[in-house]
Parts: structure tokens; sequence; C-alpha cells
């Protein structure tokens, strides 16, 4: 069970920059779920980081959808002429729908919505370990709908498991949210208007309905 704390995860990533000898840039595996989220937090990543974004999403439905976002991201990191390298997961959705049985009707920051978190979150360690990353991280908390709470916790916790640092951060703090829908607008990215699954694509719909 996990219950909002006080901890504040942005200085705590202040503090870990700070620390950082400026004549080295540790390699952070940065999971990006969209090209939106990515936008900002790599703006305040990139100088203190050798940045390798690693889009794994197999909760995104259709594949349509998955492969659009991910062309996105690759746009958005071209246009904004950043050294960053970017890996593109295995578009494998029966993980996702295996850990969603019985749980299609939560809400977000739901039991499946941290459960999605957390296998993304498991393979971007992995990844992190297996090319040689000194920390890793998701664009996830920059989302005004998501248990920033959680996901920083259970990065914690897997950083335990993998043994790769990771890096803590509310991406909302400094108005983050706000700035990358100034970003988004500034590079025409696609804002999608539903988390990924098609769960929260239903429910969003159901909400647009109602409202």
């Amino acid at each position: 069970m996990y219950f909002m704390s006080r901890i504040n995860y942005d200085k705590i990533m202040s503090e870990t920059i700070a620390a950082i000898n400026d004549d080295t840039k540790p390699r952070l595996c940065l999971h990006a779920c969209c090209a939106p989220c990515s936008s900002h937090t790599l703006t305040v990543l990139v100088e203190y980081f050798d940045i390798t974004l690693y889009f794994f999403n197999p909760n995104i439905a259709p594949e349509e959808e998955y492969r659009f976002r991910c062309s996105e991201l690759k746009r958005l990191v071209k246009e904004m002429e950043l050294d960053v390298k970017i890996i593109e997961g295995e578009y494998d959705p029966a993980p996702f729908y295996e850990l969603s049985n019985g749980l299609e009707d939560q809400p977000e920051r739901g039991e499946r919505c941290r459960k999605c978190i957390s296998l993304r979150l498991e393979a971007t360690g992995a990844k992190a370990k297996e090319i040689g990353c000194d920390y890793f991280t998701t664009t996830l908390t920059i989302s005004p709908h998501k248990d920033c709470d959680f996901i920083n916790q259970r990065g914690i916790e897997i950083a335990e498991e993998c043994g790769v640092s990771y890096l803590c951060s509310d991406f909302k703090k400094h108005d983050g949210y706000k700035h990358s829908i100034v970003l988004s607008r500034q590079y025409n990215l696609y804002r999608q208007n539903y988390c990924g699954c098609r769960f929260s694509a239903r429910q969003a719909k159901g909400s647009d309905e109602n409202g």
C-alpha cells in the first residue's frame, strides 16, 4: 500500500544534480511515455546527463497509436537538436493485458495504473543496467494525473533490485506541465487525450460524453 508523503522529490533531484562532477555527465536511461511529456523533461535534464530515451509502453493501443507516439518523440528530439539517443522497445501488449485482467474498470491512479507503471519502470531499470547507465527515471511524474509518490517509491525499490540508481523527480514543479504545453504548441506535437491503454481511452471518451 502506498500513501501520499511529504517527500520533496524535486528537491532530491536538485541535490543529486548539484553533486554531479562537472567534468563528466552521468548516463541516464529516461523512460519516455510520449513526446509532450518528454519535451519539458528533456530541457531540465539534458544539460546534466548523457540521456538515452527508452520508449517502452506496451500499454498503448492500438499499435498505430504506439507507432505514431514514438515517431513524434523522434521528431521532437530531432527538431530540438538534442544529442539524445532513442531506444524503441518491442511492441508486445500481452504483458500489459495480463496484468490488467480483472482491473479493466479501475480508474487512473488505481491498481491497474500502478501495475502498468511498475512494468514500465522495471523494464527501464533493466535496460539501464543492460546499457551501462548510472541512473534511470521516467517522464511520468510530469503528469498531474499520475501518482508521483508511487512512481518515485517504486523507482527506488526497483533501483535496489537492479543495481542502478533511480533519479527521483517531480517534473510538474516549476510549472513543468504548463511548459510542456507551450513546447507542444511550439513543435506542433500530437497531444493525446488518454494515457495510452484502451481502458483509459474508454474512460476518456465517457468523460467527454458526460461533460
